[in-house]
């Protein structure tokens, strides 16, 4: 049964993003301005029940948020090229050492990296400069344009989420508007929880980590907590990808011994992660089985890339929650008032 529910969610996931990916300029934008949307809706309401105008609190709110954003971005730059240099010497030291290993064990031979360095240079030559600065132009507008896209999508989700529901609804015969109105209803609620969750179990993680690596005397170990947070908000595959760069740094930099401990760093705070945070920020979030997790992070991935694998646990476990949402009215009140009180009625939710 789990399987097939998986090969239905697969199925369902990469037919949806082949097609938004037609679209990916309008839509990307959009679904990305859903994420701050989710976090400040809260403090918005907070804002406007302290007697604020409903447009002073969305514009206040919107305008730091964006503010927040860029500095954090700038920040993020600043420290990526200020220890790029570093991190591309530990990664040649890494790859050495990795070469010996294999040499030594596997009675193997691994091209130079310097030879890999030209190889790849001489692909991208192959590539006509003409094109590629077209491209790189038209890349650069796409961002802009899907940057102002988004902010503007963001100011409007939270001031006009109620009226967005409502007209979500009048596309719909009336004997149906009661389902769409309780999916779009539970479908934000589990949005906004989820993307609070996995903020807060990335942020223990690169925390966790972080200070492991600064006590083990790893170098670059501010750049590497804040690529185990990013990694931590893709779920399953970010965690993996983001450790194994740690520990790459940790072996070109010290040696085996502390590539061991730093992988040992990982495993421990990545199973505290996933036997007590996650059972109790996200389990009743999401109520996605792992596999399926892995599943549509892994066709989320293919349909758009990197923004795909972000996007499609969310967007899933909101689809998810919102049907289950539908079931349990036609069948009946069987929600207790623990589940009520964490279900629509939430103040956050539009």
């Amino acid at each position: 049964m789990v399987s097939w529910s998986v090969v239905g969610i697969a199925a369902v996931v990469i037919g949806v993003l082949f097609v938004l990916n037609s679209f990916k300029l309008v839509v990307v934008p959009l679904l990305l301005a859903l994420f701050p949307a989710a976090l400040l809706m809260p403090v918005v309401r907070r804002l406007q029940r302290w007697g604020w105008p409903p447009m002073l609190a969305v514009a206040s709110v919107t305008l730091l948020s964006l503010v927040g954003i860029g500095v954090i971005l700038l920040v993020l730059i600043w420290l990526v090229f200020a220890e790029f240099r570093v991190l591309l010497d530990n990664i040649e030291e890494a790859y050495v050492e990795i070469a010996d290993f294999v040499a030594r064990r596997l009675d193997l031979t691994l091209p130079p990296l310097d030879d890999v360095v030209a190889r790849i240079a001489e692909w991208s030559r192959s590539f006509d400069v003409s094109g590629t600065a077209t491209s790189v132009a038209f890349t650069t507008l796409e961002i802009i344009a899907g940057t102002l896209l988004g902010a503007f999508a963001l100011f409007f989700y939270l001031k006009d989420a109620d009226r967005m529901r409502r007209g979500l609804g009048a596309f719909f015969p009336s004997n149906l508007r009661d389902d769409v109105d309780l999916v779009a209803r539970r479908a934000w609620y589990t949005f906004g929880g989820f993307i609070r969750g996995q903020l807060l179990v990335a942020a223990v993680d690169a925390v966790l980590i972080g200070l492991g690596l600064f006590i083990l005397g790893v170098p670059l170990a501010l750049p590497l907590a804040l690529i185990i947070f990013f990694g931590g908000l893709f779920p399953i595959i970010g965690a993996f990808v983001a450790g194994a760069i740690a520990v790459l740094v940790a072996l070109g930099s010290g040696g085996l011994g502390l590539a061991l401990a730093v992988l040992v760093l990982n495993v421990v705070v990545q199973q505290l992660e996933s036997n007590l945070l996650q059972p109790v920020i996200m389990s009743k979030i999401t109520h996605l089985h792992p596999l399926a997790v892995i599943t549509a992070v892994t066709a989320g991935a293919v349909a758009l890339g990197v923004l795909g694998a972000f996007l499609a646990v969310p967007i899933v476990a909101a689809a998810v929650q919102g049907l289950r949402e539908v079931r349990q009215h036609r069948s009946g009140p069987t929600l207790g008032p623990d589940d009520a009180a964490r279900g629509p009625a939430d103040p956050a939710i539009p």
